[in-house]
Protein backbone atom coordinates (compact mmCIF):
# COMPACT_ATOMS: atom_id res chain seq x y z
CA UNK A 1 0.00 0.00 0.00
CA UNK A 2 1.24 3.63 -1.27
CA UNK A 3 0.50 6.39 1.03
CA UNK A 4 0.59 10.05 1.75
CA UNK A 5 -1.81 10.25 4.49
CA UNK A 6 -0.15 11.59 7.81
CA UNK A 7 -2.77 9.06 9.74
CA UNK A 8 -1.30 6.27 7.81
CA UNK A 9 2.44 7.60 8.16
CA UNK A 10 1.83 7.35 12.09
CA UNK A 11 0.34 3.60 11.61
CA UNK A 12 3.75 2.68 9.03
CA UNK A 13 5.91 3.72 11.41
CA UNK A 14 4.12 2.46 14.33
CA UNK A 15 4.13 -1.08 12.81
CA UNK A 16 7.57 -0.75 11.53
CA UNK A 17 8.99 -0.14 14.98
CA UNK A 18 6.97 -3.09 16.28
CA UNK A 19 8.69 -5.31 14.06
CA UNK A 20 11.83 -4.03 14.99
CA UNK A 21 11.08 -4.71 18.55
CA UNK A 22 10.78 -8.40 17.37
CA UNK A 23 15.04 -8.01 16.84
CA UNK A 24 13.72 -10.02 12.84
CA UNK A 25 15.42 -7.47 11.07
CA UNK A 26 18.84 -7.93 13.62
CA UNK A 27 18.93 -11.52 12.30
CA UNK A 28 22.05 -11.23 9.48
CA UNK A 29 20.68 -14.63 7.68
CA UNK A 30 17.18 -12.23 7.46
CA UNK A 31 19.20 -9.34 6.11
CA UNK A 32 20.90 -11.13 3.87
CA UNK A 33 17.62 -12.64 1.98
CA UNK A 34 16.47 -9.19 2.25
CA UNK A 35 19.07 -7.97 0.14
CA UNK A 36 18.62 -10.86 -2.32
CA UNK A 37 15.41 -10.23 -2.67
CA UNK A 38 16.08 -6.60 -3.56
CA UNK A 39 18.67 -7.64 -6.28
CA UNK A 40 15.66 -10.24 -7.35
CA UNK A 41 13.12 -7.18 -7.69
CA UNK A 42 15.32 -5.19 -9.75
CA UNK A 43 16.72 -7.54 -11.95
CA UNK A 44 13.42 -8.75 -12.85
CA UNK A 45 12.17 -4.82 -12.98
CA UNK A 46 15.09 -3.64 -15.04
CA UNK A 47 13.55 -2.79 -18.34
CA UNK A 48 10.96 -1.24 -16.73
CA UNK A 49 13.14 1.03 -14.34
CA UNK A 50 14.99 1.75 -17.72
CA UNK A 51 11.67 2.93 -19.28
CA UNK A 52 10.59 4.84 -15.83
CA UNK A 53 14.12 6.85 -16.72
CA UNK A 54 13.55 7.23 -19.93
CA UNK A 55 10.11 9.03 -19.09
CA UNK A 56 11.13 11.57 -16.49
CA UNK A 57 14.44 12.59 -17.86
CA UNK A 58 14.75 11.06 -21.34
CA UNK A 59 17.60 9.02 -20.08
CA UNK A 60 19.74 6.83 -22.64
CA UNK A 61 19.66 3.27 -21.47
CA UNK A 62 23.45 3.18 -21.21
CA UNK A 63 23.07 5.96 -18.63
CA UNK A 64 20.74 4.46 -16.88
CA UNK A 65 22.42 0.84 -16.71
CA UNK A 66 25.72 2.37 -15.45
CA UNK A 67 24.50 5.69 -13.16
CA UNK A 68 21.63 4.09 -11.99
CA UNK A 69 21.72 0.50 -11.58
CA UNK A 70 25.33 -0.23 -10.45
CA UNK A 71 23.41 -0.90 -6.88
CA UNK A 72 23.04 -4.39 -7.93
CA UNK A 73 26.86 -4.13 -7.48
CA UNK A 74 26.43 -2.66 -4.08
CA UNK A 75 24.16 -6.01 -3.00
CA UNK A 76 26.65 -8.28 -4.07
CA UNK A 77 29.37 -6.60 -2.21
CA UNK A 78 26.69 -5.88 1.48
CA UNK A 79 25.95 -10.12 0.77
CA UNK A 80 29.34 -10.64 0.58
CA UNK A 81 31.15 -8.79 3.43
CA UNK A 82 28.09 -8.38 6.04
CA UNK A 83 28.90 -11.39 8.19
CA UNK A 84 32.51 -9.51 8.63
CA UNK A 85 30.66 -6.31 9.30
CA UNK A 86 28.54 -7.51 11.34
CA UNK A 87 30.82 -9.12 13.72
CA UNK A 88 31.85 -7.82 17.19
CA UNK A 89 35.44 -6.36 16.93
CA UNK A 90 38.03 -6.29 19.99
CA UNK A 91 39.13 -3.22 21.24
CA UNK A 92 42.55 -2.71 22.80
CA UNK A 93 42.39 -2.38 26.73
CA UNK A 94 45.42 -0.71 28.70
CA UNK A 95 47.63 -3.26 30.93
CA UNK A 96 45.71 -2.06 33.98
CA UNK A 97 42.60 -3.68 32.11
CA UNK A 98 44.01 -7.31 32.09
CA UNK A 99 40.62 -8.65 33.83
CA UNK A 100 38.99 -6.94 31.24
CA UNK A 101 37.58 -7.66 27.60
CA UNK A 102 36.10 -4.65 25.31
CA UNK A 103 34.25 -5.42 22.21
CA UNK A 104 32.23 -2.74 19.76
CA UNK A 105 29.20 -4.25 18.66
CA UNK A 106 27.52 -2.50 15.35
CA UNK A 107 23.44 -2.14 16.28
CA UNK A 108 21.13 -1.51 13.90
CA UNK A 109 19.65 2.33 14.78
CA UNK A 110 15.85 1.45 13.89
CA UNK A 111 13.60 2.75 11.71
CA UNK A 112 15.01 4.74 8.73
CA UNK A 113 13.46 7.72 6.68
CA UNK A 114 15.31 7.65 2.80
CA UNK A 115 14.59 11.10 1.01
CA UNK A 116 15.70 10.59 -2.89
CA UNK A 117 16.18 13.37 -5.57
CA UNK A 118 14.66 13.44 -8.84
CA UNK A 119 18.34 13.18 -11.04
CA UNK A 120 19.12 9.54 -9.91
CA UNK A 121 15.86 8.87 -8.96
CA UNK A 122 15.93 5.32 -8.82
CA UNK A 123 20.16 4.84 -7.41
CA UNK A 124 19.83 7.73 -4.92
CA UNK A 125 16.96 5.54 -3.18
CA UNK A 126 17.82 2.21 -3.41
CA UNK A 127 21.41 2.70 -2.86
CA UNK A 128 21.01 3.99 0.75
CA UNK A 129 18.27 1.88 1.49
CA UNK A 130 20.86 -1.23 0.38
CA UNK A 131 22.90 0.38 3.61
CA UNK A 132 19.75 0.45 6.05
CA UNK A 133 18.75 -3.10 5.08
CA UNK A 134 22.74 -4.59 5.28
CA UNK A 135 22.34 -2.79 8.88
CA UNK A 136 19.47 -4.34 10.36
CA UNK A 137 16.80 -1.62 9.90
CA UNK A 138 13.34 -0.88 9.19
CA UNK A 139 12.99 1.78 6.60
CA UNK A 140 10.24 4.39 4.80
CA UNK A 141 11.48 5.45 1.74
CA UNK A 142 9.95 8.58 -0.17
CA UNK A 143 10.90 9.20 -4.00
CA UNK A 144 10.94 12.28 -5.52
CA UNK A 145 7.96 13.52 -6.71
CA UNK A 146 9.55 15.11 -9.47
CA UNK A 147 10.48 12.30 -11.32
CA UNK A 148 6.75 10.65 -11.03
CA UNK A 149 7.50 7.36 -13.89
CA UNK A 150 10.01 6.39 -11.03
CA UNK A 151 8.43 6.98 -8.13
CA UNK A 152 5.40 5.21 -9.07
CA UNK A 153 7.41 2.30 -10.19
CA UNK A 154 9.56 1.74 -6.96
CA UNK A 155 6.62 2.21 -5.00
CA UNK A 156 4.97 -0.85 -6.98
CA UNK A 157 8.22 -3.02 -6.96
CA UNK A 158 9.04 -2.45 -2.93
CA UNK A 159 5.31 -2.81 -2.42
CA UNK A 160 5.54 -6.60 -4.56
CA UNK A 161 8.24 -7.61 -3.05
CA UNK A 162 8.17 -6.12 0.69
CA UNK A 163 6.15 -6.42 3.88
CA UNK A 164 5.17 -2.15 4.56
CA UNK A 165 6.34 -3.31 8.14
CA UNK A 166 9.46 -3.47 6.61
CA UNK A 167 10.19 -1.23 4.09
CA UNK A 168 7.16 1.13 2.79
CA UNK A 169 6.93 3.77 0.54
CA UNK A 170 5.58 6.81 0.89
CA UNK A 171 4.81 8.94 -2.33
CA UNK A 172 3.74 12.79 -2.70
CA UNK A 173 4.88 16.42 -3.08
CA UNK A 174 6.00 18.76 0.00
CA UNK A 175 3.17 18.73 1.82
CA UNK A 176 4.27 14.61 1.98
CA UNK A 177 7.47 15.34 2.74
CA UNK A 178 6.43 18.14 5.98
CA UNK A 179 4.45 15.04 7.66
CA UNK A 180 7.36 12.77 7.26
CA UNK A 181 9.93 15.39 9.01
CA UNK A 182 7.41 15.82 11.35
CA UNK A 183 7.42 12.09 12.70
CA UNK A 184 9.73 11.03 14.57
CA UNK A 185 12.91 8.18 13.34
CA UNK A 186 15.98 6.86 14.35
CA UNK A 187 17.93 8.36 11.02
CA UNK A 188 17.23 10.20 8.33
CA UNK A 189 19.14 10.09 5.21
CA UNK A 190 18.65 12.77 2.60
CA UNK A 191 19.94 13.42 -0.87
CA UNK A 192 19.27 17.30 -2.42
CA UNK A 193 19.74 20.47 -2.73
CA UNK A 194 21.50 22.12 0.29
CA UNK A 195 18.66 24.50 0.67
CA UNK A 196 16.65 22.14 1.71
CA UNK A 197 19.20 19.89 3.43
CA UNK A 198 18.88 22.51 5.80
CA UNK A 199 15.17 22.33 6.28
CA UNK A 200 15.59 18.21 6.66
CA UNK A 201 18.26 19.14 9.53
CA UNK A 202 16.66 21.67 11.27
CA UNK A 203 13.13 19.23 11.60
CA UNK A 204 15.53 16.33 12.69
CA UNK A 205 17.04 18.51 15.23
CA UNK A 206 13.34 18.81 16.95
CA UNK A 207 13.51 14.97 17.50
CA UNK A 208 17.83 14.77 17.84
CA UNK A 209 17.43 12.33 14.96
CA UNK A 210 20.95 12.30 13.38
CA UNK A 211 21.26 12.48 9.72
CA UNK A 212 22.80 11.91 6.75
CA UNK A 213 23.00 14.89 3.99
CA UNK A 214 24.04 14.33 0.95
CA UNK A 215 24.02 17.88 -1.29
CA UNK A 216 25.86 19.51 -3.64
CA UNK A 217 27.72 23.14 -4.75
CA UNK A 218 29.89 23.85 -7.58
CA UNK A 219 32.34 21.21 -7.90
CA UNK A 220 35.38 22.80 -10.02
CA UNK A 221 37.80 21.02 -12.37
CA UNK A 222 41.01 22.61 -12.32
CA UNK A 223 43.17 21.68 -15.55
CA UNK A 224 47.04 22.11 -15.44
CA UNK A 225 49.07 22.16 -18.60
CA UNK A 226 50.70 19.13 -17.76
CA UNK A 227 48.26 17.05 -19.15
CA UNK A 228 46.91 14.77 -21.82
CA UNK A 229 44.75 17.32 -23.77
CA UNK A 230 42.64 14.57 -25.65
CA UNK A 231 42.25 12.41 -22.49
CA UNK A 232 41.32 15.54 -20.43
CA UNK A 233 38.71 17.15 -23.22
CA UNK A 234 37.22 13.98 -22.93
CA UNK A 235 36.68 12.96 -19.62
CA UNK A 236 35.28 16.26 -18.80
CA UNK A 237 32.67 16.19 -21.42
CA UNK A 238 31.75 13.01 -21.05
CA UNK A 239 31.56 14.14 -16.82
CA UNK A 240 29.54 17.67 -17.27
CA UNK A 241 27.39 16.00 -19.88
CA UNK A 242 26.19 12.74 -18.25
CA UNK A 243 22.63 13.11 -17.62
CA UNK A 244 22.32 16.26 -18.93
CA UNK A 245 24.47 18.26 -16.42
CA UNK A 246 21.75 16.77 -13.57
CA UNK A 247 24.34 15.12 -11.25
CA UNK A 248 25.33 16.49 -8.16
CA UNK A 249 28.99 15.68 -8.73
CA UNK A 250 29.43 17.16 -12.57
CA UNK A 251 32.22 19.44 -13.21
CA UNK A 252 30.45 22.51 -12.63
CA UNK A 253 33.08 24.76 -14.24
CA UNK A 254 36.40 24.48 -15.25
CA UNK A 255 39.74 26.51 -14.43
CA UNK A 256 41.95 26.21 -16.96
CA UNK A 257 45.64 28.10 -16.91
CA UNK A 258 46.10 30.28 -19.63
CA UNK A 259 48.80 29.10 -21.75
CA UNK A 260 46.20 26.21 -22.84
CA UNK A 261 42.87 27.35 -22.39
CA UNK A 262 42.73 27.86 -26.25
CA UNK A 263 43.46 24.15 -27.02
CA UNK A 264 41.67 22.75 -24.36
CA UNK A 265 38.71 24.54 -26.03
CA UNK A 266 39.06 23.30 -29.39
CA UNK A 267 39.36 19.70 -27.69
CA UNK A 268 36.75 20.17 -25.97
CA UNK A 269 34.12 21.47 -28.84
CA UNK A 270 35.38 18.87 -30.91
CA UNK A 271 34.06 15.93 -28.61
CA UNK A 272 30.65 17.97 -27.83
CA UNK A 273 30.47 17.12 -31.43
CA UNK A 274 32.11 13.58 -31.68
CA UNK A 275 29.57 12.28 -28.70
CA UNK A 276 26.08 14.32 -29.85
CA UNK A 277 26.84 14.83 -33.21
CA UNK A 278 25.95 18.36 -35.27
CA UNK A 279 22.21 18.31 -33.24
CA UNK A 280 22.67 17.14 -29.97
CA UNK A 281 18.76 17.58 -29.88
CA UNK A 282 18.34 14.44 -32.43
CA UNK A 283 21.21 11.98 -30.51
CA UNK A 284 19.76 9.34 -28.37
CA UNK A 285 22.41 9.74 -26.11
CA UNK A 286 21.62 12.97 -24.77
CA UNK A 287 19.31 13.21 -21.56
CA UNK A 288 16.43 15.99 -21.28
CA UNK A 289 15.87 18.52 -18.22
CA UNK A 290 13.69 17.40 -15.68
CA UNK A 291 10.88 20.04 -16.00
CA UNK A 292 10.05 23.62 -17.03
CA UNK A 293 11.40 25.43 -14.00
CA UNK A 294 14.72 23.95 -14.02
CA UNK A 295 14.49 24.81 -17.94
CA UNK A 296 13.70 28.08 -17.04
CA UNK A 297 16.62 28.34 -14.72
CA UNK A 298 19.17 27.29 -17.13
CA UNK A 299 17.91 29.17 -19.91
CA UNK A 300 18.61 32.64 -17.57
CA UNK A 301 22.91 31.55 -17.40
CA UNK A 302 22.95 31.00 -21.14
CA UNK A 303 22.62 35.29 -20.95
CA UNK A 304 25.75 34.99 -18.97
CA UNK A 305 29.41 35.27 -20.92
CA UNK A 306 30.09 34.01 -24.42
CA UNK A 307 28.84 30.69 -25.87
CA UNK A 308 31.63 28.98 -27.93
CA UNK A 309 29.08 26.23 -28.70
CA UNK A 310 25.49 25.16 -27.84
CA UNK A 311 23.23 27.64 -26.64
CA UNK A 312 20.20 26.20 -28.10
CA UNK A 313 17.32 25.25 -26.92
CA UNK A 314 13.64 23.73 -27.29
CA UNK A 315 10.84 24.73 -24.22
CA UNK A 316 8.31 21.62 -25.46
CA UNK A 317 11.09 19.20 -25.07
CA UNK A 318 12.91 20.34 -22.13
CA UNK A 319 16.40 20.50 -24.11
CA UNK A 320 19.50 22.64 -23.95
CA UNK A 321 22.16 21.87 -25.80
CA UNK A 322 25.68 20.63 -24.55
CA UNK A 323 26.82 24.72 -24.47
CA UNK A 324 30.81 25.79 -23.59
CA UNK A 325 30.40 29.48 -22.25
CA UNK A 326 33.54 31.99 -22.18
CA UNK A 327 34.72 35.17 -20.62
CA UNK A 328 32.09 34.44 -17.81
CA UNK A 329 33.03 36.78 -14.54
CA UNK A 330 32.51 35.37 -10.92
CA UNK A 331 29.74 37.28 -9.83
CA UNK A 332 27.68 36.24 -12.77
CA UNK A 333 24.69 34.43 -11.91
CA UNK A 334 25.77 31.32 -13.43
CA UNK A 335 28.43 31.39 -10.85
CA UNK A 336 26.61 32.04 -8.21
CA UNK A 337 24.87 28.90 -7.81
CA UNK A 338 24.83 25.21 -8.81
CA UNK A 339 24.25 25.04 -12.60
CA UNK A 340 22.88 21.40 -12.25
CA UNK A 341 22.46 21.19 -15.74
CA UNK A 342 24.37 21.04 -19.44
CA UNK A 343 26.16 24.34 -19.12
CA UNK A 344 30.17 24.51 -18.37
CA UNK A 345 31.87 28.01 -17.83
CA UNK A 346 35.48 27.91 -18.30
CA UNK A 347 37.33 30.31 -16.31
CA UNK A 348 41.11 31.04 -16.90
CA UNK A 349 44.22 31.31 -14.87
CA UNK A 350 47.61 32.66 -14.52
CA UNK A 351 48.87 31.27 -11.75
CA UNK A 352 47.97 28.15 -9.75
CA UNK A 353 47.58 30.18 -6.20
CA UNK A 354 45.06 32.64 -7.48
CA UNK A 355 42.91 29.40 -8.97
CA UNK A 356 43.22 27.65 -5.63
CA UNK A 357 41.98 30.97 -3.81
CA UNK A 358 39.01 31.34 -6.14
CA UNK A 359 38.11 27.51 -4.82
CA UNK A 360 38.40 28.29 -1.02
CA UNK A 361 36.64 31.28 -1.63
CA UNK A 362 33.16 29.52 -2.09
CA UNK A 363 31.41 26.77 -0.20
CA UNK A 364 33.21 23.36 0.20
CA UNK A 365 32.17 21.33 -2.95
CA UNK A 366 30.92 17.80 -3.17
CA UNK A 367 33.86 17.17 -5.31
CA UNK A 368 36.88 18.69 -6.90
CA UNK A 369 38.28 17.64 -10.13
CA UNK A 370 42.27 18.01 -11.04
CA UNK A 371 43.39 17.35 -14.38
CA UNK A 372 47.52 17.06 -14.05
CA UNK A 373 50.59 14.72 -14.31
CA UNK A 374 52.37 17.30 -11.65
CA UNK A 375 52.76 15.16 -8.44
CA UNK A 376 53.56 18.24 -6.78
CA UNK A 377 50.76 20.59 -7.87
CA UNK A 378 48.50 17.15 -7.11
CA UNK A 379 49.75 17.65 -3.53
CA UNK A 380 49.49 21.12 -3.00
CA UNK A 381 45.67 20.79 -4.12
CA UNK A 382 44.73 18.31 -1.79
CA UNK A 383 46.09 19.93 0.92
CA UNK A 384 45.42 23.43 0.48
CA UNK A 385 41.78 22.83 -0.80
CA UNK A 386 38.43 21.08 1.14
CA UNK A 387 35.87 18.87 -0.78
CA UNK A 388 33.80 16.15 -0.18
CA UNK A 389 35.70 13.72 -2.55
CA UNK A 390 38.82 14.40 -5.04
CA UNK A 391 39.46 12.67 -8.44
CA UNK A 392 42.12 13.45 -10.06
CA UNK A 393 42.70 13.12 -14.45
CA UNK A 394 38.93 11.70 -14.87
CA UNK A 395 35.71 12.79 -13.61
CA UNK A 396 32.14 10.94 -11.63
CA UNK A 397 33.72 7.85 -11.71
CA UNK A 398 34.35 8.07 -7.62
CA UNK A 399 31.19 7.74 -6.98
CA UNK A 400 31.20 4.46 -8.84
CA UNK A 401 34.03 2.56 -6.22
CA UNK A 402 32.49 1.06 -3.07
CA UNK A 403 35.27 0.85 -1.33
CA UNK A 404 35.81 4.96 -1.18
CA UNK A 405 32.59 6.64 1.49
CA UNK A 406 30.90 9.13 -0.59
CA UNK A 407 29.46 12.54 1.00
CA UNK A 408 30.05 16.37 1.41
CA UNK A 409 31.78 18.42 4.06
CA UNK A 410 30.24 21.95 4.53
CA UNK A 411 27.45 23.17 2.33
CA UNK A 412 27.99 20.26 0.37
CA UNK A 413 27.23 17.40 3.11
CA UNK A 414 27.39 15.28 6.23
CA UNK A 415 28.06 12.12 6.59
CA UNK A 416 28.68 9.51 3.61
CA UNK A 417 27.85 6.26 2.19
CA UNK A 418 28.63 3.27 -0.92
CA UNK A 419 30.23 -0.31 0.61
CA UNK A 420 31.07 -0.20 3.80
CA UNK A 421 30.12 3.23 4.43
CA UNK A 422 26.58 2.95 4.42
CA UNK A 423 26.55 -0.20 6.84
CA UNK A 424 27.97 2.09 9.05
CA UNK A 425 26.16 4.84 8.51
CA UNK A 426 22.86 3.15 9.51
CA UNK A 427 24.63 1.75 12.31
CA UNK A 428 25.34 2.52 15.78
CA UNK A 429 28.60 1.10 17.25
CA UNK A 430 28.15 0.18 20.96
CA UNK A 431 30.86 -0.23 23.09
CA UNK A 432 31.06 -3.19 25.37
CA UNK A 433 33.30 -3.49 28.86
CA UNK A 434 33.36 -6.83 30.31
CA UNK A 435 34.94 -7.56 33.52
CA UNK A 436 35.40 -11.17 35.11
CA UNK A 437 34.90 -12.84 37.89
CA UNK A 438 38.48 -14.24 38.51
CA UNK A 439 39.69 -11.80 41.15
CA UNK A 440 38.51 -8.67 42.58
CA UNK A 441 41.59 -5.90 42.83
CA UNK A 442 40.67 -3.89 45.61
CA UNK A 443 42.43 -0.45 45.12
CA UNK A 444 39.39 1.22 43.90
CA UNK A 445 37.61 0.85 46.97
CA UNK A 446 36.94 3.22 49.77
CA UNK A 447 38.35 4.06 52.29
CA UNK A 448 40.56 5.66 50.01
CA UNK A 449 43.59 6.53 52.55
CA UNK A 450 45.77 3.86 52.45
CA UNK A 451 45.63 3.35 48.08
CA UNK A 452 45.86 7.18 47.56
CA UNK A 453 50.06 7.20 48.24
CA UNK A 454 50.54 4.84 45.63
CA UNK A 455 47.65 5.97 43.15
CA UNK A 456 49.67 9.37 42.98
CA UNK A 457 52.89 7.49 42.76
CA UNK A 458 51.61 5.94 39.78
CA UNK A 459 50.17 8.85 38.10
CA UNK A 460 53.55 11.30 38.99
Amino acid sequence: MVTNKSSNIVDIIQKQRELFQTSKTKNVSFRIQQLKILKQALVENKQAIIQALKADLQKPEFESSIGEFRVINDIDNAIKYINNWTKPKKAPLAKEFFLYSAKIYPEPLGVALIIGAWNYPFNLIISPLIGAIAAGNCAVIKPSELAPHTSALIAEIINKYFDQEYIAVVEGGVETSQKLLAEKFDYIFFTGSTAVGKIVMEAAAKHLTPVTLELGGKSPCLVDTDINLEYTARRIIWGKFFNAGQTCIAPDYLLVDQKIKKDLVNVLQKFVKEFFGKNPEKSPDYARIINQKHFDRLTNFLQNGKILIGGETNYSERYIAPTLLDQVSLIDPVMQEEIFGPILPIIEYSDITEAIALINSQPKPLALYLFTNNKTLEKRVLQETSSGGVCINDTLMQFAVSSLPFGGVGDSGIGSYHGKASFDTFSHYKSVLQNSFWQDINWRYAPYKSILPILKRLVS
